[in-house]
């Protein structure tokens, strides 16, 4: 049997209209349910200016978590936070995507832009 990894999303009080949504694991179809929840809710609600994802404690992300994450890019209101993993830094060169999102070395810095 294989190392069972936990994963959760932890979703922070917002404040000053930015939201914390912290992504903590392996993500993939079968285990991203709670991650897109929390980022619909994020989207839809218009006192949100701000979605940072932190992302620095991915263990594994595949193509679900990143169209997750391109859903949310859409919104106009999505920062990355990290620092990136290397497996979900691996998967945004590979796909070329890694242009496409503002990443922000913390969350904090996130937070600010």
């Amino acid at each position: 049997m294989g190392v069972q990894v936990e994963h959760h999303v932890e979703v922070r009080p917002d404040e000053d209209g930015v939201r914390v949504i912290v992504c903590v694991g392996e993500f993939d179809q079968d285990t991203l349910e709670p991650l897109r929840t929390s980022g619909a809710r994020a989207a839809s609600d218009p006192d949100v200016r701000r979605i940072v994802l932190d992302v620095s404690q991915v263990a594994f992300a595949d193509s679900s978590m990143l169209n997750e994450m391109l859903f949310l890019l859409r919104t106009g209101r999505l920062v990355l936070a990290g620092p990136l993993p290397p497996q979900l830094s691996r998967l945004l060169d590979l796909t070329q995507a890694r242009d496409l999102f503002p990443i922000a070395d913390s969350v904090e810095a996130a937070s600010s832009l």
